[in-house]
């Protein structure tokens, strides 16, 4: 009888150990196994950010193997903080990635308090840069950079712009280039989204819009709108025309930089297949030709690459915001 109760006593003190074993370490062993692999978008359905997750996590799943499958969950509220927080205070298990998009994630912390951290992600890749650019319309008199800011020193606050919300990366890119050339606030006007700031301007409700580089192509062929310029290292080949903001004297680069994370503290064996299968994923030739139909700007990064980038972009916005918050 006393062998029997040892044994049993070993075999519960075995149990009990086991059970002690955080989920995120039992989980390395057979993951993903057959449970799916959320993905959650900070943002609601067919913008942006859902467009390349429901592009790439498929793929992803593919390269991962093993019968993979990944799920999209979009959960939007707060300019994307609901979404950041429930992508950060997730399990740290491999089951859950989220998409997010930059300066935004940097951007909402600085300004008031937040359930994330944003350097503690884990960051897998990003994916898609899509450069912020000035958008006017067809008729409208101004025709560059230095009209535009000549037009905004002549009129104080007589001038306004649309962008896709407070803190935006459109917003932030205004910011910049008001700051930069030392010039009076022009007026903000905030949508809640892309396509009616463009109705907007397209309507003659507002006199510019500040959005990304992918934004006005389908307009700009029949002269519905015009790039003023674009905010790009050099000129985005499906914009050769356009001249960067750097070429009309205004040393600014900015754009809105879309790629996933996880939470922190992702186990390191889980973390180099997840990165093995963003890498093997953004290089499929599937990906790809998609990528090109639908004219995403591409800039892959994988891993610590990516994670500097944010940094990079964190410490300017700081310096930003101490000369010109965006609060409003």
């Amino acid at each position: 009888m006393m062998h029997t109760r040892r044994g049993l006593g070993a075999t519960v003190a075995a149990l009990a150990a086991g059970l002690a074993v955080p989920k995120s370490a039992r989980a390395q062993a057979g993951w993903p196994g057959d449970r799916p692999i959320e993905a959650i978008v900070p943002y609601p359905p067919g913008g942006g950010v859902d467009v390349m997750t429901r592009l790439v996590m498929p793929l992803v799943a593919q390269h991962l193997g093993g019968g993979a499958r990944t799920v999209v969950t979009n959960r939007a509220g707060a300019g994307g903080q609901l979404g950041f927080e429930a992508i950060f205070n997730a399990a740290p298990d491999g089951y859950t990635l989220g998409a997010i998009t930059a300066p935004v994630l940097q951007a909402i912390p600085i300004e008031r308090a937040t359930r994330y951290r944003t350097l503690d992600f884990t960051f897998l890749a990003n994916v898609v840069e899509d450069a912020n650019a000035f958008l006017v319309a067809g008729a409208s008199p101004l025709r560059s950079l230095a009209d535009l800011a000549a037009a905004a020193r002549a009129r104080p606050g007589a001038l306004n712009y649309g962008t896709t919300g407070v803190g935006s990366d459109d917003h932030i890119a205004m910011l910049a280039f008001e700051a930069l050339g030392k010039l009076p606030p022009m007026t903000h006007v905030p949508f809640a989204g892309a396509a009616p700031a463009m109705q907007a301007l397209l309507g003659g409700h507002v006199q510019l819009v500040v959005g990304n580089a992918s934004d006005g192509l389908g307009l700009t062929q029949d002269g519905r709108i015009r790039y003023l310029g674009q905010a790009t290292p050099a000129r985005w080949s499906a914009l050769p025309e356009v001249p960067t903001f750097r070429e009309q004297g205004f040393d600014i680069v900015a754009s809105a930089s879309r790629g996933f994370v996880a939470p922190p503290g992702l186990p390191a064996p889980v973390l180099a297949r997840l990165e093995g299968a963003f890498a093997a994923a953004l290089a499929d030739p599937a990906f790809l030709r998609e990528a090109e139909r639908l004219s995403l700007p591409l800039r892959p990064l994988l891993g610590g690459a990516y994670r500097s980038m944010v940094a990079e972009m964190d410490e300017s916005l700081r310096a930003l915001w101490r000369e010109r918050p965006w609060r409003e």
